[in-house]
């Protein structure tokens, strides 16, 4: 009987503070902030959750006044230990979710018209986040397996559906679009607004509040979804940018009728091939396009602590990036010289017993070799060209990182060559002549 009596009441009273306010229109009706979604959801749940505060109060008074200082759902299970079960009467906690009921549908009819206008990314989540503070404020109060506490929980999850359904929307116009790569090989323009929106989103995630039984949310999938399709694009446009450079890099290939030629070889002919040893090929140019995306997303997420995870995954894709990136610009050098097809020979010189001298395989002898060297040397010592310096790679610490990587690996695969040559199983005559320099001497040229 209470509980109908309350109930009735209690649907009258919010709609009158939804629709007409308080007594002289002071406060105002609750619907005239119905244009801004966060103040109007917000409204109406303080109200609730106030209403709900004075209810709770009034019902334990009736039905047992004893209990004033029993608090929160708890009271049920008190009463239920404690109490005379023979008296019949109904306990707190359903009283309260019968009075309540009348209350959820105009609530959740109105969330629901909030959510179907399209709200802000940003708003949709501050919507989600606050939905989810009520849901655990509310059930301190009222119980988790309530009326008002269900639809709100089923409100939250409205709301945040409508949140991924924005990032799904926005990553999928990303990825029908895919950007064209910049002559600079710098980020797209999708990049910096995809880390300045995720900005936006830790600071409300770091600022929302957080009721003593609740947690924060978990934060990964939120990131995930906002810049794994930017990561995606980015991709799709360096492999686009590589394909082109293959399909440029083929036509020139075929129209040099020397290309294969192996019958005289000169530092002049191995050189004049290539218009200069610095300039990156289409494959290198991809790479240092993706890096510089990546970098992008992780500079300004370093520090964040809810994107630690998300960061430490950039990080190992970056690192992998650059190993490839050098070792693409040392066997294109490699080639550029005329050893990338001596190496194989080189490098398995001693791994079987009756093997031939190197000096006389045909790719190894010494007068091929000699050729080769030269132009290494060339390239090595800067008379014949220069090093690739990865100047497009636009965080100062990656273009060290590849330059020092290139650095030792053209240091390692010379001391692979030095070592066979002066291997006197080789059979080389004068290898002095050939390896002019040791390999600390060529390690302290590049490192210089």
């Amino acid at each position: 009987m209470v509980a109908n009596m309350r109930h009735h009441a209690l649907f009258r009273r919010f709609i009158s503070a939804l629709t007409r306010g308080g007594p002289g229109g002071f406060p105002r009706p609750i619907e005239v902030h119905a244009h801004d979604p966060l103040r109007y959801v917000g409204e109406m749940l303080g109200w609730l959750h106030q209403a709900l505060a004075s209810e709770r109060e009034l019902i334990v008074v009736l039905l047992d006044p004893d209990a004033m200082t029993d608090s929160g759902p708890t009271f049920r299970r008190q009463s239920g230990r404690d109490g005379d079960s023979s008296k019949g009467e109904p306990d707190v906690t359903s009283v309260l979710d019968r009075i309540f009921e009348g209350a959820c549908r105009p609530f959740k009819v109105r969330v629901e018209q909030v959510l179907q206008s399209q709200p802000s990314l940003i708003v949709s989540f501050k919507l989600s986040n606050t939905l989810e503070f009520y849901c655990y404020t509310i059930s301190e109060l009222l119980g988790e397996d309530t009326a008002l506490c269900n639809t709100i929980w089923s409100l939250r999850d409205a709301a945040q559906q409508t949140f991924f359904n924005i990032l799904k929307s926005r990553g999928e116009k990303l990825l029908r679009y895919p950007p064209l790569v910049a002559v600079d090989l710098s980020p797209p323009p999708a990049v910096r607004e995809g880390i300045s929106l995720l900005l936006e989103l830790i600071d409300t995630y770091n600022s929302m509040m957080v009721p003593a039984s609740g947690k924060r949310p978990n934060f990964d999938p939120v990131i995930s979804a906002l810049l794994d399709p930017i990561i995606q694009v980015c991709e799709q446009a360096a492999e686009a940018q590589k394909s082109k450079g293959s399909l440029a890099r083929r036509g020139r290939t075929s129209s040099d009728p020397s290309g294969n030629s192996r019958d005289s070889i000169s530092v002049d002919a191995i050189l004049s091939k290539n218009l200069s040893t610095s300039i990156l090929s289409a494959e290198s140019s991809s790479k240092v396009y993706l890096i510089n995306c990546l970098s992008a997303i992780q500079e300004p997420l370093m520090g964040q602590e809810v994107a630690t995870s998300y960061v430490n995954n950039l990080r190992s894709m970056i690192e992998a990036h650059i190993c490839v990136l050098v070792d693409k610009e040392v066997d294109c050098i490699l080639r550029k010289c005329g050893l990338s097809n001596k190496m194989p020979y080189i490098k398995e010189y001693g791994s079987k017993a009756d093997a031939r001298p190197l000096a006389d395989i045909i790719e190894t002898s010494p007068q091929m070799l000699m050729e080769c060297l030269k132009a290494f040397y060339g390239i090595v010592t800067g008379t014949e060209g220069s090093l690739p310096e990865f100047e497009q790679l636009q965080v100062p610490r990656l273009r060290s990182d590849a330059c020092n990587g290139l650095a030792r690996a053209l240091a390692e695969s010379y001391e692979l060559i030095y070592s066979a040559v002066m291997d006197p199983n080789n059979s080389y005559p004068d290898p002095r002549s050939l390896v002019k320099h040791s390999p600390e001497q060529i390690r302290t040229i590049l490192e210089a």
